[in-house]
Protein backbone atom coordinates (compact mmCIF):
# COMPACT_ATOMS: atom_id res chain seq x y z
CA UNK A 1 0.00 0.00 0.00
CA UNK A 2 1.47 3.57 -1.14
CA UNK A 3 1.52 6.24 1.54
CA UNK A 4 1.37 9.77 -0.05
CA UNK A 5 2.13 13.28 1.76
CA UNK A 6 0.46 16.21 0.44
CA UNK A 7 -0.90 19.67 1.58
CA UNK A 8 -3.96 20.24 2.70
CA UNK A 9 -6.67 22.17 0.79
CA UNK A 10 -7.74 24.84 2.82
CA UNK A 11 -10.75 25.63 1.15
CA UNK A 12 -12.06 21.50 1.02
CA UNK A 13 -14.10 21.05 4.18
CA UNK A 14 -13.50 16.87 3.86
CA UNK A 15 -9.98 17.98 4.21
CA UNK A 16 -10.51 19.50 7.53
CA UNK A 17 -12.73 16.82 8.66
CA UNK A 18 -9.88 13.95 8.21
CA UNK A 19 -7.32 16.03 9.62
CA UNK A 20 -9.70 16.50 13.21
CA UNK A 21 -10.41 12.68 13.01
CA UNK A 22 -6.87 11.55 12.82
CA UNK A 23 -5.90 13.95 15.54
CA UNK A 24 -8.94 12.98 17.52
CA UNK A 25 -7.96 9.11 16.75
CA UNK A 26 -4.45 9.62 17.56
CA UNK A 27 -5.23 12.14 21.12
CA UNK A 28 -8.81 11.42 22.49
CA UNK A 29 -8.11 13.61 25.11
CA UNK A 30 -7.94 17.02 22.77
CA UNK A 31 -10.87 18.38 21.39
CA UNK A 32 -11.45 18.64 17.81
CA UNK A 33 -13.41 19.32 15.05
CA UNK A 34 -13.76 19.98 11.12
CA UNK A 35 -14.91 23.38 12.00
CA UNK A 36 -12.11 24.10 14.13
CA UNK A 37 -9.05 23.02 12.26
CA UNK A 38 -10.42 24.96 9.08
CA UNK A 39 -10.34 27.96 11.20
CA UNK A 40 -6.84 27.59 12.28
CA UNK A 41 -5.54 27.20 9.22
CA UNK A 42 -7.30 30.18 7.55
CA UNK A 43 -6.14 32.31 10.65
CA UNK A 44 -2.28 31.25 10.56
CA UNK A 45 -0.22 33.76 11.34
CA UNK A 46 1.97 34.91 7.79
CA UNK A 47 5.29 34.67 10.31
CA UNK A 48 4.58 31.15 11.20
CA UNK A 49 4.80 29.81 7.71
CA UNK A 50 2.23 26.99 8.36
CA UNK A 51 1.98 24.18 6.61
CA UNK A 52 0.01 21.34 7.54
CA UNK A 53 0.00 18.55 5.94
CA UNK A 54 -1.84 14.84 5.31
CA UNK A 55 -0.62 11.00 4.37
CA UNK A 56 -3.38 9.17 2.33
CA UNK A 57 -3.05 5.84 1.64
CA UNK A 58 -5.63 4.10 -1.05
CA UNK A 59 -7.29 7.88 -0.91
CA UNK A 60 -7.97 7.63 3.12
CA UNK A 61 -6.17 10.13 5.28
CA UNK A 62 -3.98 7.90 7.72
CA UNK A 63 -1.80 10.82 8.99
CA UNK A 64 -1.52 14.59 9.68
CA UNK A 65 1.08 16.99 10.63
CA UNK A 66 1.02 20.17 12.31
CA UNK A 67 3.94 22.43 11.02
CA UNK A 68 4.71 25.89 11.87
CA UNK A 69 7.28 28.20 13.06
CA UNK A 70 6.95 29.49 16.66
CA UNK A 71 6.44 33.03 15.74
CA UNK A 72 5.15 34.05 19.61
CA UNK A 73 8.51 33.10 20.44
CA UNK A 74 11.23 35.71 21.41
CA UNK A 75 13.90 33.66 19.95
CA UNK A 76 14.08 32.98 16.05
CA UNK A 77 15.02 29.46 14.10
CA UNK A 78 12.01 27.45 16.48
CA UNK A 79 9.50 25.33 14.72
CA UNK A 80 7.20 22.92 15.68
CA UNK A 81 6.17 19.89 14.21
CA UNK A 82 3.47 17.78 15.66
CA UNK A 83 2.87 14.25 13.69
CA UNK A 84 0.06 12.32 14.20
CA UNK A 85 -0.95 8.78 12.94
CA UNK A 86 -4.18 6.60 13.55
CA UNK A 87 -3.74 3.94 15.33
CA UNK A 88 -5.08 1.64 12.98
CA UNK A 89 -2.85 2.74 10.36
CA UNK A 90 0.73 2.38 12.13
CA UNK A 91 3.87 1.27 10.70
CA UNK A 92 3.13 1.87 7.25
CA UNK A 93 5.89 4.68 7.00
CA UNK A 94 3.17 7.28 7.41
CA UNK A 95 4.85 9.30 10.25
CA UNK A 96 8.73 9.30 8.48
CA UNK A 97 7.24 10.57 4.84
CA UNK A 98 5.25 13.38 7.45
CA UNK A 99 7.91 14.32 9.22
CA UNK A 100 10.62 14.40 6.28
CA UNK A 101 8.23 16.59 4.68
CA UNK A 102 7.62 18.79 7.84
CA UNK A 103 11.60 19.02 8.73
CA UNK A 104 12.17 20.31 4.82
CA UNK A 105 9.76 23.23 4.88
CA UNK A 106 10.79 24.52 8.38
CA UNK A 107 14.63 24.18 7.23
CA UNK A 108 13.45 26.06 4.41
CA UNK A 109 11.84 29.05 6.23
CA UNK A 110 14.69 29.39 8.39
CA UNK A 111 14.03 27.01 11.40
CA UNK A 112 17.48 25.55 13.55
CA UNK A 113 15.70 24.17 16.54
CA UNK A 114 12.61 21.37 16.32
CA UNK A 115 10.06 21.01 19.28
CA UNK A 116 7.76 17.92 18.65
CA UNK A 117 5.30 16.84 21.34
CA UNK A 118 5.88 12.92 21.25
CA UNK A 119 2.98 10.49 23.42
CA UNK A 120 5.28 9.04 25.95
CA UNK A 121 4.66 4.65 24.40
CA UNK A 122 7.41 2.73 23.58
CA UNK A 123 7.12 2.66 19.99
CA UNK A 124 6.28 6.45 19.72
CA UNK A 125 9.49 7.54 21.73
CA UNK A 126 11.29 5.09 19.83
CA UNK A 127 10.40 6.43 16.52
CA UNK A 128 11.54 10.42 17.81
CA UNK A 129 14.53 8.91 18.69
CA UNK A 130 15.72 6.76 15.65
CA UNK A 131 14.74 10.09 14.12
CA UNK A 132 16.90 12.31 16.12
CA UNK A 133 14.53 14.10 19.02
CA UNK A 134 15.67 14.08 22.12
CA UNK A 135 13.16 14.12 25.05
CA UNK A 136 12.97 17.04 27.22
CA UNK A 137 9.96 18.32 29.55
CA UNK A 138 6.85 16.45 30.28
CA UNK A 139 2.85 17.13 30.42
CA UNK A 140 -0.11 15.51 31.11
CA UNK A 141 -3.48 14.99 30.15
CA UNK A 142 -6.01 14.51 32.51
CA UNK A 143 -9.81 13.31 32.12
CA UNK A 144 -12.76 14.18 34.58
CA UNK A 145 -16.35 12.41 34.09
CA UNK A 146 -18.75 14.84 34.45
CA UNK A 147 -21.53 12.90 35.32
CA UNK A 148 -20.58 10.79 37.75
CA UNK A 149 -17.71 13.94 39.68
CA UNK A 150 -18.52 14.86 42.88
CA UNK A 151 -17.78 18.58 42.25
CA UNK A 152 -16.76 20.48 45.29
CA UNK A 153 -19.73 22.92 46.05
CA UNK A 154 -19.98 26.49 44.50
CA UNK A 155 -17.71 28.87 46.40
CA UNK A 156 -18.22 32.07 47.31
CA UNK A 157 -16.38 34.38 45.53
CA UNK A 158 -14.24 36.60 48.46
CA UNK A 159 -14.53 40.22 49.46
CA UNK A 160 -13.98 42.63 45.86
CA UNK A 161 -14.45 39.85 43.69
CA UNK A 162 -16.82 39.69 41.34
CA UNK A 163 -17.36 36.21 38.76
CA UNK A 164 -18.56 36.83 35.32
CA UNK A 165 -18.06 34.98 32.03
CA UNK A 166 -16.24 35.99 29.06
CA UNK A 167 -19.43 37.42 27.26
CA UNK A 168 -19.79 39.87 29.35
CA UNK A 169 -16.69 41.37 27.52
CA UNK A 170 -18.10 40.75 24.15
CA UNK A 171 -18.11 44.66 23.53
CA UNK A 172 -14.40 45.03 24.90
CA UNK A 173 -12.68 41.96 24.95
CA UNK A 174 -9.05 43.63 25.30
CA UNK A 175 -8.87 43.21 29.41
CA UNK A 176 -9.35 39.39 29.02
CA UNK A 177 -6.49 39.56 26.19
CA UNK A 178 -4.02 41.45 28.52
CA UNK A 179 -4.59 39.16 31.30
CA UNK A 180 -4.31 36.20 28.74
CA UNK A 181 -0.91 37.67 27.64
CA UNK A 182 0.46 37.99 31.20
CA UNK A 183 -0.56 34.54 32.26
CA UNK A 184 0.96 33.39 29.01
CA UNK A 185 4.52 35.01 29.63
CA UNK A 186 5.08 32.95 32.67
CA UNK A 187 3.60 29.61 32.01
CA UNK A 188 6.15 26.45 32.04
CA UNK A 189 7.06 25.59 28.88
CA UNK A 190 10.73 25.09 27.07
CA UNK A 191 9.85 28.21 24.44
CA UNK A 192 8.79 31.20 25.49
CA UNK A 193 5.77 33.15 24.22
CA UNK A 194 4.56 36.74 23.96
CA UNK A 195 1.04 37.73 23.00
CA UNK A 196 1.11 41.10 21.97
CA UNK A 197 -0.87 40.81 18.24
CA UNK A 198 -4.52 42.38 19.76
CA UNK A 199 -5.65 41.59 16.25
CA UNK A 200 -4.76 38.19 15.85
CA UNK A 201 -5.52 37.04 19.34
CA UNK A 202 -8.82 38.54 18.61
CA UNK A 203 -9.32 36.16 15.10
CA UNK A 204 -7.57 32.81 16.85
CA UNK A 205 -8.68 33.01 20.28
CA UNK A 206 -11.41 35.03 20.97
CA UNK A 207 -13.68 33.82 17.79
CA UNK A 208 -12.41 30.47 17.91
CA UNK A 209 -15.04 27.90 17.06
CA UNK A 210 -14.12 25.65 20.12
CA UNK A 211 -14.12 28.67 22.80
CA UNK A 212 -17.23 28.97 24.67
CA UNK A 213 -17.69 32.63 26.18
CA UNK A 214 -20.75 31.56 28.20
CA UNK A 215 -18.68 28.81 29.94
CA UNK A 216 -15.37 30.79 30.70
CA UNK A 217 -15.10 32.51 33.99
CA UNK A 218 -13.73 35.34 34.92
CA UNK A 219 -12.39 36.33 38.28
CA UNK A 220 -13.21 40.38 37.93
CA UNK A 221 -11.54 43.00 40.51
CA UNK A 222 -12.06 46.45 40.66
CA UNK A 223 -14.13 46.24 37.28
CA UNK A 224 -10.91 44.34 35.87
CA UNK A 225 -9.96 40.43 35.22
CA UNK A 226 -7.56 39.01 37.76
CA UNK A 227 -8.21 35.19 36.82
CA UNK A 228 -9.77 32.91 34.27
CA UNK A 229 -10.66 29.61 33.12
CA UNK A 230 -11.09 29.63 29.50
CA UNK A 231 -13.27 26.62 28.34
CA UNK A 232 -13.37 24.71 25.14
CA UNK A 233 -16.63 22.66 23.67
CA UNK A 234 -16.82 20.83 21.02
CA UNK A 235 -21.24 20.65 20.62
CA UNK A 236 -20.50 16.54 21.41
CA UNK A 237 -21.01 16.68 25.37
CA UNK A 238 -16.67 17.21 25.58
CA UNK A 239 -14.98 20.35 27.54
CA UNK A 240 -11.82 20.92 27.64
CA UNK A 241 -9.68 23.70 29.97
CA UNK A 242 -7.95 26.02 27.11
CA UNK A 243 -6.06 28.05 30.11
CA UNK A 244 -6.30 28.57 33.46
CA UNK A 245 -4.52 32.24 34.35
CA UNK A 246 -4.25 34.61 37.30
CA UNK A 247 -2.61 37.58 37.78
CA UNK A 248 0.58 37.89 39.48
CA UNK A 249 -0.62 40.31 42.08
CA UNK A 250 -3.75 38.13 43.06
CA UNK A 251 -1.96 35.11 43.02
CA UNK A 252 -2.07 32.94 46.44
CA UNK A 253 -6.17 33.47 46.84
CA UNK A 254 -7.47 30.66 45.36
CA UNK A 255 -9.40 32.17 42.42
CA UNK A 256 -7.72 29.97 40.08
CA UNK A 257 -9.94 27.04 41.98
CA UNK A 258 -13.07 29.33 41.87
CA UNK A 259 -13.12 30.37 38.36
CA UNK A 260 -12.34 26.58 37.40
CA UNK A 261 -15.11 25.30 39.59
CA UNK A 262 -17.52 27.81 38.25
CA UNK A 263 -16.60 26.82 34.90
CA UNK A 264 -17.18 23.23 35.58
CA UNK A 265 -20.33 23.85 37.56
CA UNK A 266 -21.53 25.43 34.06
CA UNK A 267 -20.35 22.83 32.02
CA UNK A 268 -21.90 20.00 33.76
CA UNK A 269 -25.74 22.45 34.22
CA UNK A 270 -25.12 23.05 30.00
CA UNK A 271 -24.77 18.96 29.18
CA UNK A 272 -20.95 18.17 28.88
CA UNK A 273 -20.67 15.20 30.26
CA UNK A 274 -16.61 14.98 29.91
CA UNK A 275 -14.08 17.00 30.41
CA UNK A 276 -10.20 17.43 29.67
CA UNK A 277 -7.73 19.36 30.53
CA UNK A 278 -3.54 19.49 30.33
CA UNK A 279 -0.99 20.37 32.30
CA UNK A 280 3.04 20.66 32.19
CA UNK A 281 4.61 17.92 34.50
CA UNK A 282 6.17 20.65 36.42
CA UNK A 283 3.67 23.05 37.04
CA UNK A 284 2.50 21.40 40.25
CA UNK A 285 -0.18 24.44 41.66
CA UNK A 286 -2.27 23.38 38.95
CA UNK A 287 -1.61 19.72 39.11
CA UNK A 288 -2.64 19.98 42.69
CA UNK A 289 -5.85 21.74 41.40
CA UNK A 290 -7.00 19.61 39.28
CA UNK A 291 -6.22 16.54 41.47
CA UNK A 292 -8.85 18.38 44.35
CA UNK A 293 -11.38 18.27 40.96
CA UNK A 294 -10.99 14.83 40.90
CA UNK A 295 -9.06 14.49 37.19
CA UNK A 296 -7.41 11.66 36.22
CA UNK A 297 -4.11 11.39 34.42
CA UNK A 298 -5.11 9.45 31.25
CA UNK A 299 -2.12 9.93 29.12
CA UNK A 300 1.73 11.46 29.41
CA UNK A 301 3.43 13.75 26.42
CA UNK A 302 7.19 14.35 26.01
CA UNK A 303 8.00 17.21 24.92
CA UNK A 304 11.17 16.48 22.29
CA UNK A 305 13.86 18.56 20.46
CA UNK A 306 15.88 18.24 17.47
CA UNK A 307 18.56 20.72 16.38
CA UNK A 308 19.54 20.86 12.82
CA UNK A 309 22.79 21.34 10.41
Amino acid sequence: MTVIVRDVRPSAPEDAEAFARVRRAALPCMLATGRQVAHDWAHAHPDAHARPLLAEADGQVIGTAEVSLAHESPEPGIGDVNVYVDPAHRRRGAGALLLRAAEEHLACAGADTLYSWVLDEPANLAFAGRHGYAGSRSAYFLRLDLTTAALPPLQEAPAGVELRTAADFAADPRPLFELDALTTADEPGDVAAELDDYAHWLATTWEHPLLDRELTTVAVVDGRPVAFSAARTDGEGRYGSGMTGTHPDHRGRGLAKLVKNASLHLARAAGCTEAFTGNDAENAPMLAVNRWFGYEIRAKETRHVRRLG
